[in-house]
């Protein structure tokens, strides 16, 4: 009860600071504390940790050369800034299979929440290091320059940063819990790796596009130019947010279909 306590007050200190710094908005912060309060019952301080190594790593790259980022914030819904629902698309899925952990402990389930942790970093860092590329991505549904910043876009910078953010939680996974095995080090980057591609592929066909009726932009906004945008792609119930949350359940799932088979 007192490491709880104890634990909460850490999430606590994380989430105001996340506010302070800009990096979270109030429900962003509110977010966290539920899916680190979560975390932390299903695994302690190490999962925390895990996850801080997550969102630690995703706010300093959103910040690094932010200048040059600024038109891609034209393209994307939203800012650097994360909202509940950026907390909850990138948290909610290792929140999910923590919550089967206090359901019924296994090691599998562990894993699992690594390779969500995996996904949601490998894509983040394709996305914040993929834009500072030096020639446009190619879209894999036209296989066509498009701008940067526009889903379901391929770089070749984009790709390998996403490959590296899924490695990179593997080995802070296997330094925190060493139970897992070597083994499980290529599974959660493999794992982390494909929900990366997975979220490409949906954004590419899935995920609404939309086209500004003043300056013809293609975004991801609903209104632009202070006028409403026309959609030209996609599902309108399937945002940038809902590719966030099912990529990396995916490769929760894939880890558990593996292990089942």
């Amino acid at each position: 009860m007192v490491e709880i306590i104890l634990l909460s007050l850490f999430i606590i200190i994380i989430c105001i600071a996340g506010i302070k710094t800009s990096s979270l908005s109030y429900s962003g912060g509110a977010a966290a504390f539920v899916c680190g309060e979560i975390i932390a019952v299903a695994f302690g301080i190490r999962g925390l940790l895990l996850l801080g190594a997550f969102f630690l790593s995703s706010s300093l790259l959103s910040r690094y050369k932010a200048s040059e980022k600024n038109q891609v914030e034209e393209i994307t819904a939203k800012g650097s800034k994360r909202d509940w629902q950026q907390v909850a698309a990138n948290g909610g899925p290792a929140a999910i299979f923590s919550m089967a952990n206090v359901s019924d402990p296994h090691e599998i389930w562990l894993i699992c929440f690594c390779a969500c942790l995996a996904a949601a970093n490998a894509d983040t860092w394709a996305s914040e290091l993929g834009v500072l590329s030096r020639g446009k991505p190619y879209s894999i549904r036209s296989f066509r320059l498009v701008q940067k910043g526009t889903s379901g876009a391929v770089s070749l910078l984009g790709t390998l940063a996403a490959l590296v953010g899924a490695a990179f939680i593997a080995v802070i996974s296997l330094a925190l819990f060493w139970g897992i095995g070597a083994f499980a080090l290529i599974g959660i980057t493999l794992s982390g790796f494909v929900g990366s591609v997975a979220d490409t592929i949906f954004g590419a066909y899935l995920q609404v596009e939309y086209q500004c009726t003043e300056c013809k932009l293609k975004t991801e906004k609903p209104v632009h130019c202070s006028r409403t945008t026309q959609k030209i792609k996609g599902w309108k119930f399937v945002n940038n947010e809902t590719v966030n949350f099912v990529s990396p359940l995916l490769a929760g799932l894939l880890v558990l279909l593996i292990y089942f088979l």
